[in-house]
């Protein structure tokens, strides 16, 4: 038997449009199951997949909710007619150690759009379970899907990545939807000050709601760095005789070259031989290569770390992430800025790539 879907497609080079094709997706076997997708959302790395060098077409997307309508024969973690969450992370260690093949989709000409791990860009989709999580029942499945990526990124790069505890100081490059729950963390874990950095004041505005407790528009300043170590005073004297400044963490939710090197610097210099300097963490996605200055990095002894979905296990912590929800502490409902119907993805892919999404956006699936 097959299931009929439609599923978006992009080509097989660069920056083509996206195609909504439609398919017949074979049965789940092994650890498989069938999906049938109520929202997913997008995320900024999909532009990255989207503009890269490759042979063959893709499917995109790796956050979504909705119901599970079959299942593979060796499927132990899930039952038909749950309501799930698609990720792209493995939701736990015994889920992680096993192997999964690609995600792929069979195309009517015969040929096959691939994906790393999982696709959620359609009306049905074929995952492994270890990257299904089922839900609370009544859950609201529009914010929920966020939980797949956006909040697993941002928040877990603060509470796994860096283990921010109270008091200490935070910098947040990038209020969008990643650097929101970033921020909503930080304030959740009693973090102080929380001083977030981006270029759009409506950004800053949000990031204030979230949790921001001092804001920093880039492009009115004339150093943004300089802007934050003014806020994050230290006790004592660093390596080159002076004052310490700088935040405790620093999490860059870009990646780009300039971001990486200005959250290096933004990160607190240590007290030589009485105490390391702080942690620049890299949540965004490095597209290019990366030129540090080796200054901070070596004589204010700071640590530059990578997060991927911030060293999450969704089992573990998306459970704590939808109890912050629900207690309003987490305002995925708000973080909501934007939908689209399925039919308008393209236009969706071209507002996230303008910068003109402010939280995050969903894609509607036709029931």
């Amino acid at each position: 038997m097959t299931t009929q879907a439609t599923i978006a497609v992009a080509g097989d080079h660069a920056d083509t449009p996206i195609e909504l094709l439609a398919v017949n997706l074979a049965d789940p076997t092994g650890h498989e199951v069938l999906i049938s997708v109520k929202v997913t959302a997008l995320c900024h790395s999909q532009l990255h997949h989207l503009a890269s060098t490759r042979k063959r077409r893709l499917v995109l997307g790796h956050e979504a909710t909705g119901t599970v309508e079959m299942i593979g024969p060796e499927v132990s973690t899930l039952s038909v007619g749950d309501t799930v969450l698609v990720t792209w992370v493995p939701k736990d260690e015994e889920q992680a150690n096993r192997a999964a093949r690609p995600a792929s989709v069979e195309l009517a000409d015969g040929s096959v759009a691939v994906s790393p791990n999982v696709y959620t860009w359609g009306t049905h989709v074929v995952a492994d379970e270890m990257y299904v999580l089922p839900l609370p029942e009544g859950i609201d499945l529009d914010a929920a899907s966020l939980l797949g990526c956006a909040v697993i990124t941002g928040a877990g790069a603060v509470v796994n990545t860096a283990e921010v505890q109270p008091g200490q100081s935070v910098a947040v490059i990038g209020a969008g939807g990643v650097g929101l729950c970033a921020i909503a963390a930080a304030a959740n874990v009693g973090a102080s000050p929380i001083i977030v950095v981006d270029l759009v004041d409506e950004k800053l505005d949000m990031a204030r709601a979230f949790g921001a407790t001092h804001t920093v528009n880039a492009s009115n300043v004339e150093d943004p760095i300089a802007e934050v170590l003014a806020l994050t005073p230290g006790i004592g004297l660093d390596f080159a005789r002076q004052p310490v400044a700088g935040a405790d963490y620093v999490f860059d939710c870009i990646g780009k070259p300039a971001t990486v090197t200005q959250a290096l610097q933004m990160a607190r210099a240590g007290r030589y031989t009485l105490r390391r300097g702080g942690m620049a963490i890299v949540v965004g996605v490095p597209t290019s290569a990366l030129s540090l200055p080796p200054g901070p990095l070596l004589t204010g002894e700071r640590t530059l770390i990578g997060s991927i979905g911030g060293s999450c296990s969704p089992s573990r912590d998306i459970p704590i992430f939808i109890e912050w929800w629900k207690g309003g502490s987490l305002d995925l409902d708000r973080l909501v800025t934007t939908r689209y119907p399925l039919e308008r993805v393209n236009d969706a892919v071209a507002d996230l790539k303008a910068g003109r999404i402010e939280g995050r956006a969903l894609l509607e699936v036709p029931s």
